[in-house]
């Protein structure tokens, strides 16, 4: 551990970033090395960002003014909207040289909001300045993620001033340089032409002397990827952005308390953060709420997830069921094992649940059942078998037999897919009484860990055997879906995709370890 943290030093000055990471090896045991080299690659690695854009250009595509064995020049003698059309998908270098290819198309790069995209400049990054300096805007989309020229604060902050005076409807700005915990120029507040605001590897600039009027009235989408941001200026941001729609944050590891308060959001996701308490205050709209990876760099730092007005939610997830992460907080009630549930401890609108269960651990398996009463009309549920660190007694079948009915599986719930599974006495209890209660059950789907065991194929092709109340009920196994699906913003606040979770290849029990 000491030449971890050695070689994680070397690296330079990371501000409070280096006080965090340096506060959780310490807290940390040698067995935990591996879990310090993922956070690691988490925190610092660009390509683990779940940054969901792309510039919106074909580096592929060739543009000919004249067809090969054709000497009419068709093209030039295409409206002026398509021409721009076509030059807004050229990369930047590109799209200027179309001013040579005839009298025509002179005028066309510059009245065409331009897509920018420092990649298709480098070596030469002083481009950046050149190309900002001759278009007159706006820009469509600018993408600086991998400049590194000399002066580039004093080079990013002159950047912004053009770009806001131009106007500007994408930005993805990622800091390739160190330090990681860079201020952004304020600069960046006056751009508040953008859409779609995508920030990697900064510290967010202090909002507290902006003037009262500033609004970022057309900002729908807002991701946040390593950015060291304090609530005041969260706040500040979702509380002027009045047609915000999708927020994600990604690796922020400030001890954050987050309030949602927005008419506006539908979409929120949290990823890797360092998060004390998450409290969806007034959110009429939001109907996607997507917890996932949290760390917890100093020992155990629980993280209440407390619902208060969110009468469209229908996505929740994942909640885990161990304390030391996560505690559900519904109608100011902290839900706990044993309590008496009533409708103001009820989320009726939730349809799809994920819940991150250690079954090998007595008091995560106890909370089950009130934390799906109050959930009572979900209809797929997801369920993540988590590592079983600590193993504190196993409970079996005569547990959920006293635990009476649980509503939700008896007469909602469709779809159930086990991530993760590991077959365990306690896990295969939970799905027997599952099969024997489920009314409307449709579809049962186990994921697989990556390589497993003959025993965990053993157990599968077991469950065909377990007496089911619906007789619809169709098992299906597959293989677990690559670690980043549950962190891709795309996906999340794809509405056209009912389930994001659902990221599955079924493949029945016909594989040589499934079928016998």
């Amino acid at each position: 551990m000491e030449a971890a943290m050695a070689e994680f030093e070397c690296l330079g000055s990371l501000g409070p970033i280096t006080a965090v990471t340096n506060e959780f090896l310490r807290e940390q045991t040698p067995h935990n090395e591996n879990e310090y080299e993922e956070q690691v690659r988490r925190l610092y690695d660009p390509a683990a960002y779940a940054i969901p854009v792309r510039p919106p250009v074909s580096a592929a595509a060739s543009l000919f003014a004249l067809p090969p064995d054709d000497d009419v020049d068709r093209v030039s003698r295409l409206p002026d909207a398509l021409l721009r059309d076509v030059v807004s998908r050229l990369p930047v270098k590109d799209a200027a040289r179309t001013a040579a290819l005839s009298h025509r198309w002179r005028g066309v790069w510059r009245s065409t909001p331009l897509v920018l995209h420092d990649v298709d400049l480098l070596p030469d990054t002083s481009a950046v300045s050149r190309v900002l300096d001759a278009h007159p805007g706006p820009f469509r989309c600018v993408y600086l993620t991998s400049t590194l020229a000399e002066g580039f604060r004093g080079l990013l902050a002159r950047w912004l001033r053009l770009l806001a005076a131009k106007g500007i409807q994408e930005l993805v700005l990622v800091n390739a340089r160190w330090p990681l915990d860079y201020v952004l120029p304020a600069s960046l507040l006056g751009l508040t032409t953008l859409t779609r605001l995508y920030l990697g590897m900064w510290r967010f600039p202090d909002t507290a002397g902006l003037p009262r009027a500033t609004c970022f009235r057309n900002l729908r989408d807002l991701g946040l990827y390593n950015v060291l941001v304090e609530r005041r200026d969260l706040d500040f941001i979702l509380d002027r952005s009045p047609v915000l729609e999708t927020l994600c944050l990604q690796g922020n590891v400030l001890k954050l308390r987050i309030r949602l308060v927005s008419q506006s959001l539908r979409c929120v996701q949290i990823i890797g953060c360092f998060i004390e308490e998450i409290f969806v205050l007034d959110a009429p709209n939001l109907e996607r709420f997507i917890y996932s990876d949290a760390w917890h760099p100093v020992g155990n730092c629980t993280t209440t997830v407390k619902i208060g007005h969110a009468p469209k939610l229908h996505l929740l997830g994942y909640l885990a069921l161990d304390p030391r992460k996560h505690v559900l907080d519904v109608g100011n009630t902290i839900i706990k094992a044993g309590i008496g549930m009533s409708p103001s401890t009820m989320l009726q609108g939730v349809k799809i649940l994920a819940l991150e269960v250690r079954f090998a651990v007595r008091n995560d398996v106890k909370m089950i059942p009130n934390v799906l009463r109050c959930f009572p009309n979900v209809e797929t549920l997801h369920i993540m078998s988590g590592k079983d660190d600590q193993s504190t007694g196993k409970l079996n079948l005569r547990f959920w037999h006293k635990s009476g009915t649980i509503e939700c599986i008896r007469s909602r719930i469709k779809l159930l897919v086990v991530r993760d599974f590991k077959g365990g006495r306690s896990e295969m209890a939970f799905l027997k009484f599952f099969f024997q209660s489920a009314l409307v059950l449709e579809e049962v789907v186990i994921l697989l860990p990556d390589d497993p065991t003959d025993r965990m194929c053993r157990k599968v092709v077991s469950l065909r055997h377990i007496e089911r109340a619906s007789e619809a009920s169709v098992l299906w196994a597959s293989q677990s879906v690559p670690e980043g699906f549950v962190r891709s913003i795309e996906r999340a606040s794809d509405f056209s995709l009912g389930d994001p979770f659902a990221n599955y290849c079924p493949i029945g029990l016909q594989s040589p370890r499934l079928s016998s």
